[in-house]
């Protein structure tokens, strides 16, 4: 296994992407902390975990709280006596021009990913750095290279996130921490589910015309990556042996964006 008695924690692990690597992490044989604003939804993934022969604990946070994150990486480290692996992977959407965009909208995104990242970054790096080494893995996106309409503060938040995940690799390399970022095409999870019928609705168009000739435009073969693809991504970063691999961007989007 690859990740045999490697400590993890997720965030946003309660569904959707951050679900699907905390079982792929558990099932390579990682103790998974599951970590998530919806304490149901994350116990529901722990028992999953167990129930499949795995190791897990479910944490309640609010990654825009820094006593919440810190506390939840303590409780980590007293559980199981440190922490290898931290992929900041919690995050929210908001669709809508920016002439029309709110504040408050646009100050909801950037703090769950971008102010969300840093939290759980420093705390995980505190921790790390005492251990002797750890990775630092981001869930960024296509749109951490380039922009789509009606989603600027996601967007700006995901580059931000870019730019962290390289700080990290700088900063972390002489205490044996590796820093990188996976950034998926559309997955079809509950955030994306959401945005189908309000791009619709802002564009004037059918939800199908949405899926194809704005989510899957610019794909080589018309087709939404998977939970699969992306968990084991994380799967291979958490596991890769050395700093050869820090500091990187992995796109896997079906060729949405290429580089």
């Amino acid at each position: 296994m690859r990740l045999n008695n490697r400590i993890a924690l997720i965030t946003g692990a309660g569904r959707g992407i951050g679900r699907a690597i905390a079982e792929h992490y558990a099932r390579e044989g990682a103790r998974v902390a599951v970590a998530d604003l919806d304490t149901a939804g994350a116990q529901d993934v722990v028992e999953a975990i167990r129930a499949s022969g795995g190791t897990a604990m479910a944490l309640t946070m609010d990654v825009t709280n820094e006593k919440a994150v810190a506390d939840g990486v303590s409780a980590i480290v007293r559980e199981w006596g440190g922490l290898d692996i931290a992929l900041a992977n919690a995050g929210v959407q908001h669709i809508d021009p920016i002439h029309k965009l709110a504040y408050e909208d646009w100050f909801r995104v950037i703090d769950v990913h971008l102010n969300g990242a840093f939290l759980v970054t420093r705390a995980a790096l505190n921790q790390m750095y005492k251990n002797g080494g750890g990775t630092m893995l981001f869930m960024g996106s296509v749109h951490s290279m380039e922009a789509s309409p009606l989603k600027a503060p996601y967007v700006s938040a995901k580059h931000g996130i870019l730019g962290l995940c390289r700080a990290v690799a700088k900063e972390g390399a002489e205490y044996g921490v590796r820093s990188n970022i996976i950034c998926p095409g559309f997955v079809r999870t509950p955030l994306v589910e959401k945005q189908i019928p309000e791009q619709a609705r802002e564009l004037g168009i059918s939800e199908e015309a949405v899926i194809r000739d704005v989510m899957l435009r610019h794909t080589v073969d018309g087709e939404f990556t998977t939970l699969e693809d992306v968990s084991e991504l994380a799967v291979h970063l958490a596991a890769f042996p050395s700093a050869a691999l820090t500091g990187q961007s992995i796109v896997v989007s079906h060729g949405w964006h290429m580089q």
